[in-house]
This record gives C-alpha cells, structure tokens and sequence, in this order.
C-alpha cells in the first residue's frame, strides 16, 4: 500500500465554519441581515417613536387623559380644538412663531451653505500666509460652550440695536466653526488638486473653480450640513429666548416655552403646540434622510 493511500484525510470543516469565513471577507451591505437584526431595529424604533406618538395623543385629548394610569395611548377627537386654543392665545403670537422660525431657518441654512463650503474651500485649495494656524484656531472655538460667548452676544446686540429683531437670531449662525471644518475635509478628500490646477491652466478664476468644479463635487455634504443646521436652528432655544423672550417675534421654541409658562400649564396645548412645530422637521428628516446617510457613507469611505 502506497503512502498516498495510507494517509489520513482532511478534517472535515463544518458548515458553519464555511459560512463565517465566506462572511469575513464580504462588504456589510452584502451581508444578509437576520431575524434578530430587524427585531432589535423594530424594538428600537418603537422605542424612538413612542415619544412622538404619545405627545400627538395628548394634544388630541382633554385634561384628564394626561393623568390616567396606565397612560392613554388612543388618540382622541379634539386635535382641532386645542390647536384653535394654541393659536387664538394673544400673549403666544403661535402662528407668527412659525413663520420666523422658517425665516430664521431657511437664512440662516442658506448662509451656512455658502460661507462655511467657501471657507472650506480656501482652507482646503488655496495656499496662504497662516492657513494652518487659522485653521487650528477655527477648530480651538468648538471647544468653547456657547453658554460662554452670551452675555457678550447680547451686549453686541445691543449696541447694534438688534436685540429683540429677528436679526439677533441670523446673523451669528451665519457661519460656525463646525460647518467650516466640516466642509474643508470633505473638500479636501473629495476634489483632487489636479482637477483644480488644470481648471486654473484653463483660465478659471478661483471662484468660478469654487462654483463649477467644487460645489457640484459636494452635493452630499452640503446636503448633510443643511438638515443638519435647518433642524438645530428651529430647534434653538436658549439664544432665542434670551434675545426674543417677551417680545412680539418669537421663534416656534419661545412660543412653546410661552404656553408652558404660568402657574397652571395646560399640557394638551403645550403638546399640541410641539407636534405642529415638529412637523417641519419631520418633512425635511423625510426628504433628506436618504442624503444624510449617503453624504456621510461617501465621506468616509473617501477619507
């Protein structure tokens, strides 16, 4: 018998070993989901939601829903109602309160768009005197609580003669340190020098490389850092108040604070009032999601 018949054969690998090792080497969105994934993303959606849906059961019921126990949890009939009451308060100005805060939103994203990708792009393209340290410098400031700077804010206001307009509120979320930086590592992992020099070989002025070569290359992310400054600023609060509080301009965040304020709140009102306001977010979070996700991924698989 011959050496080749007599030795032993090859440890039988198990199927479950087989699978695991196909699996190492693939991307994870190839990878099949199982039944324990869409439970724990199920549960953790139900959980996300509850909140959302528990206060829209609230604002569509009367007083005595709020102190039922175990909690209501079936909407009731008088939505309408109690948004009649929220916006037929005088001392609320509810109706006017969305208006800014869709004024001071879309500005203030707009604005952000430009200054912060323009910013981004100097930092990122252009090579001058003190780049690196002003950008470290841009980046030092997130490390600063805004709780800090608000007292001065409201100082500087003052003496513009702004506190209490809507222009206290725009004009220092025009540009943050965060949308700068933000947008300079995206641009500088996204647009190859190469590109930019041979449009400058062409003839290109630097800002028409920054509107037809960088702003189309960056749709993601200026997708991202829109949602992202639209729904922190309708979400603002503190500054609003501050510079806002008590007078005929409020943003949606005031005029909820205004129906909790007093020394009875009638707490269907104060929901009703938060679900309207919520539902702009909702929309923009509903046709931006997809963007959100996609100009995140992109960044860093670029990076």
């Amino acid at each position: 018998m011959s050496a080749i018949d007599t030795a032993p054969p090859p440890p039988a690998v198990s199927t479950s070993r087989r699978r695991r090792a196909a699996l190492m080497g693939r991307a994870p969105q190839d990878t099949p989901a199982g039944i324990g994934t869409y439970l724990l993303l199920a549960t953790t959606m139900l959980f996300a939601a509850f909140p959302l849906y528990w206060m829209f059961v609230i604002a569509t019921s009367n007083d005595e829903a709020l102190a039922q126990i175990p909690p209501a949890v079936i909407p009731g009939d008088r939505f309408l109602v109690n948004l009649d009451e929220v916006f037929s308060l005088q001392d609320v100005y509810f109706a006017a309160s969305l208006i800014n805060s869709v004024i001071v939103s879309t500005v203030v994203t707009a604005a952000m768009l430009f200054f912060c990708s323009l910013a981004g792009f100097a930092f990122a393209k252009l090579r001058f005197a003190g780049s690196r340290w002003l950008m470290l410098f841009v980046v030092l400031t997130l490390t600063v609580p805004n709780q800090l700077g608000v007292v001065a804010l409201y100082i500087v206001m003052g003496k513009l003669g702004w506190n209490g307009t809507l222009l206290a509120v725009i004009v220092p979320g025009l540009v943050t340190a965060f949308g700068v930086f933000y947008m300079r590592q995206f641009i500088l992992n996204t647009v190859p020098d190469e590109l930019v020099e041979s449009a400058r070989m062409d003839g290109a002025t630097t800002m028409r490389v920054y509107w037809n070569i960088v702003l189309p290359a960056i749709r993601p992310a200026l997708a991202v850092l829109g949602l992202l400054t639209f729904v922190s600023t309708w979400n603002d609060f503190q500054w609003p108040l501050i510079t806002l509080g008590g007078t005929d301009y409020p943003t949606s965040m005031v005029a909820i604070s205004d129906l909790a304020s007093g020394n009875y709140v009638i707490y269907r009102r104060v929901l009703a009032g938060a679900f309207v306001a919520t539902i702009p977010l909702l929309i923009m979070l509903f046709i931006g999601g997809r963007q959100i996700v996609r100009g995140i991924m992109e960044g860093a698989v670029k990076s």
